[in-house]
């Protein structure tokens, strides 16, 4: 799993890291169950403040991405319930599409790392 940051997008570093995992539980590289790195651990690596590092992780825990469990980490959990009715499917899936464009761009990622990624 590599997490990038860009330093000249107006996106700030937590929003950056969030993005990125939730498109690695999206793409299937982190399933439910997966710890994620120790906050202090992440921090280090991307040369930035627990703080951020533990602001992307709420985002996640309260987006239902990810539970806190305690001690022993930060874990992906399962997958939120499909909709069954076609029509609201549908709308998910614009609505994710959307949401992933948009993060893509935010991020400057190529189109090659965008198709990748799906």
């Amino acid at each position: 799993m590599r997490i990038r940051l860009n330093h000249t997008t107006p996106v700030p570093p937590f929003e950056q890291i969030r993005a990125q995992l939730a498109l690695h539980v999206a793409a299937g590289r982190l399933t439910p169950g997966d710890r994620l790195p120790a906050i202090r651990q992440l921090a280090d690596e991307l040369d930035v403040s627990t703080n951020t590092i533990a602001r992307a992780y709420r985002e996640l825990i309260n987006a239902g991405i990810a539970e806190a469990a305690g001690r022993r980490g930060t874990r992906i959990t399962a997958a939120p319930p499909v909709a069954h009715d076609v029509a609201q499917r549908s709308e998910q899936i614009e609505q994710a599409a959307d949401r992933f464009a948009l993060t893509a761009s935010e991020l400057s990622v190529t189109t090659d790392e965008a198709l990748e990624a799906i």
